[in-house]
């Protein structure tokens, strides 16, 4: 029997097969990489598109272990937050390439011990404050002020987030992270709102060569979930762009490794404040698909296999905007209208992630557009169907 499989190919675990996934295997197999997606369900995104896919629970440091064992990969990628630092620290250790590192991974998906490196760092961040139990959680908020977010200590796309406005919600809000956190961990944190005129995503790629920037891209958030994107963002000024390109440079030198880092802000007047770091792309990056020469999952897979990306690279080519295609109910019957009228919209573009069910709200897919403009009114034409609403004959 003839193997099919290059033995001479990377081999590329990725652990987490979401949307970013997804983007990240194209890319990883179009540079002729064998990629071994990994996720808590099937069928995840980034599955569809790999060469092979593992089920398991991706918080468990020796089912990591024994899959790395087993798949003996070149590379690995972690794509979400749920996910043994651990064993990333293991792999590592015995030869492993983590891309970006496993200090970059265990840094930035803590919400905890990022904001103590911004604070070392002496880096400007909203008020914020540690609880590990409920009475603490109260505490910190009653000091801080109302109203204040609290947050799992990780955790992402919102989940386990919500705000208080009093004790009796600071407590609710509590009860949320830790349920809504990765693993019920008990720890979260508890912030203060910063009044902003806009929020920006720095998509920062670290080289051999140095670091540089991509265009900032602004983002609205609604449930503390991206819904549009758009690049470069407006009304920056030079000054704010210098700050930010400085407080980027620092914080991922912090932490080290190859790759490309989203590193969100919060910009009121010519004030800049730090808010969270990615080690890998970041949802509100996903415009770069319509925006630069090489994407943010182009940038992210070429520096993981090892080859190189420029600043010329990730220059402006055209403006560009992405919006959420976002699904609401419970079931996984799943039927999508509008899509073919967006589609036939020039400039526009509609990429569907393949998601088996939707419990609540869920990201769906993603149109990109020329403009901000463009992408609200086009992505109003596309409406996702669940469970009992979902004819047969269009799912």
């Amino acid at each position: 029997m003839i193997s099919k499989e290059r033995t001479d190919a990377p081999r590329v675990l990725l652990l987490g097969s979401g949307e970013l996934g997804l983007g990240l295997t194209r890319e990883l197999k179009r540079l002729g990489a064998r990629v071994i997606a990994a996720d808590r369900y099937a069928p995840a995104p980034a599955m569809a598109a790999a060469d092979e896919w593992r089920v398991l629970d991706m918080l468990d440091r020796e089912a990591i272990v024994e899959l790395i064992r087993e798949v003996r990969p070149s590379v690995i990628i972690p794509e979400i937050e749920a996910v043994s630092t651990e064993a990333l620290e293991a792999a590592e250790a015995g030869g492993v390439r983590i891309v970006p590192c496993a200090h970059a991974v265990a840094v930035c998906m803590d919400r905890c011990r990022l904001r103590r490196l911004a604070a070392e760092k002496g880096v400007p961040t909203s008020p914020f404050a540690f609880a590990t139990i409920e009475e603490e959680a109260v505490k910190a908020a009653d000091s801080i002020g109302y109203p204040c977010l609290v947050k799992p200590r990780m955790s992402s796309s919102g989940r386990g987030m919500s705000m208080a406005r009093n004790a009796d919600e600071a407590r609710v809000a509590y009860r949320n992270a830790v349920s809504g956190g990765r693993g019920h961990d008990a720890a979260v944190i508890v912030e203060g709102l910063v009044d902003f005129d806009t929020e920006i995503t720095l998509l920062t790629v670290r080289t051999p060569a140095g670091a540089f920037f991509c265009a900032p891209i602004g983002h609205e958030q609604h449930d503390g979930d991206y819904r549009f994107s758009w690049q470069p963002a407006d009304s920056l000024s030079s000054a704010v762009l210098r700050k930010a390109h400085d407080v980027a440079r620092m914080m991922t030198d912090a932490v080290g490794g190859y790759g490309i880092f989203g590193v969100e802000f919060f910009v009121k007047g010519n004030e800049l404040f730090f808010n969270e770091m990615s080690p890998r792309p970041h949802d509100t990056g996903m415009v770069t698909l319509r925006t630069q020469p090489l994407s943010e999952f182009a940038i992210h897979a070429r520096l993981a296999l090892g080859l190189p990306v420029t600043e010329a690279d990730v220059q402006l080519r055209q403006p560009g905007a992405s919006a959420a295609i976002v699904a609401h109910g419970h079931g996984s019957e799943i039927a999508y209208s509008g899509i073919a009228d967006a589609e036939a919209i020039p400039g526009v573009s509609v990429q569907l992630f393949g998601k088996p069910s939707v419990d609540g709200h869920r990201r769906m897919g993603v149109l990109l557009a020329n403009s901000l403009d463009d992408a609200r009114r086009v992505v109003s034409l596309i409406s996702v169907l669940v469970g009992k609403d979902a004819p047969e004959a269009e799912r």
